[in-house]
């Protein structure tokens, strides 16, 4: 449980909170565009909603007539159907984190308040630290990593079309699985067993194989209906947190056996960061403005859990040197009020310009 102990779990949540504070003192958080986009979110999510709800609303109205006809009080399985209907769209599809993944293809908004936000960090930082001897501070984040391209490293990034229909797949796949585990769980005998198995399958490797048979154990005794909503909140929390750091690593050039390195060595924080928001996020239409504050806060979890990026010039190894996060075990020690202690010293290297700091610290602080 090395990188999903408690510590790091509480840390994470902890950070959500003073991520959200932080970003939510940033003027420039709530410009007209910001709150256009999120009212075209939420729009789009209504539209969403009532799209999903006719065909379930069209079966429920089936059963109905279908009781009237024939006795239903002794029967499981129009139940059963009702209780697939109402864990489909709560569950499955996740409204929320399509609508918002969809939005980042359609607009870079999301993409604007994680620089932006990371941009109040550096300037927090600097006046926060203003009475601090400069040569202690750490190198500024938002200056190296807005010259980083968001395009691929060998040419333009994939069309629209393709990127879309990448997500789909990787979308219905996801509905496909969760689908496939609630239907086997309705199995007599054996679907008991079913989502135990999914859960100690999915935390195995996270928590470990002694935690993870403990809750495999309490499972077949917990109501199904809990159980899903445990692990639905995994699962989400997950992809959530993934979709956040979109800004950061369509910047920072990692590939795939690094980007995964990256993230189980900050597993227990991240999930902590992202269970907050991911409980959030299901409350209607409020979650799509909610997910904006989810952008802006992850800038601040960045600049805890890596290093300030160098000039795009300088660049080469740097992911690889991100994989590992230095000062991890130091920094889940940290009390809430001393969380800058082991940011990165400045370094020629990570300072091309000798005039950020100076620049940034004539801004206005929070």
């Amino acid at each position: 449980m090395s990188n999903f102990e408690p510590n790091a779990v509480i840390r994470g949540f902890q950070l959500t909170v003073v991520g959200t504070v932080r970003a939510l003192r940033n003027p420039e958080l709530f410009k007209h565009e910001h709150f256009r986009q999120a009212a075209i979110a939420i729009a789009a999510g209504v539209a969403i909603h009532i799209i999903v709800q006719i065909p379930i609303i069209a079966i429920k109205l089936l059963l109905w007539i279908t009781s009237l006809i024939a006795d239903l009080d002794h029967a499981t399985w129009d139940d059963r159907i009702l209780e697939l209907l109402d864990f489909v769209p709560k569950f499955v599809l996740q409204v929320p984190f399509l609508l918002m993944t969809l939005m980042r293809y359609i607009t870079p908004t999301l993409d604007d308040i994680f620089m932006e936000s990371l941009k109040w960090v550096d300037m927090t930082y600097v006046q926060k630290h203003k009475e601090d001897d400069p040569k202690e501070l750490r190198a500024m984040y938002y200056p190296n990593l807005v010259m980083y391209s968001t395009k691929g490293p060998s040419g333009p990034s994939k069309p629209l079309p393709k990127a879309f229909a990448a997500f789909a797949k990787r979308y219905g796949r996801k509905v496909g699985m969760w689908v496939g585990i609630y239907l086997l769980s309705l199995l007599p005998v054996v679907g008991r067993f079913v989502m135990p198995a999914a859960s100690f399958y999915a935390l195995r490797k996270s928590i470990g194989t002694v935690p993870a048979a403990v809750i495999f154990g309490s499972g077949i005794f917990l109501p199904r209906k809990l159980l899903a909503t445990f692990l639905h909140s995994y699962f989400a929390s997950r992809s959530l947190m993934r979709e956040l750091l979109e800004p950061y690593f369509s910047r920072i050039k990692f590939d795939k056996e690094q980007k995964r390195r990256w993230f189980l060595d900050r597993e227990g924080v991240l999930f902590g960061f992202a269970f907050g928001f991911t409980i959030v996020l299901r409350t209607p239409f409020i979650g799509v403005l909610m997910y904006g504050i989810a952008q802006a806060s992850t800038a601040y979890l960045v600049t805890k859990i890596t290093d300030p990026p160098p000039p795009p010039a300088y660049s080469a190894g740097f992911a690889e040197s991100q994989v590992r996060w230095k000062n991890k075990h130091e920094f889940l020690k940290l009390s809430l009020d001393n969380l800058d202690k082991y940011n990165v010293d400045r370094s020629e290297h990570h300072n091309s310009d000798s005039g950020i700091s100076s620049s940034l610290s004539g801004s206005k602080p929070i």
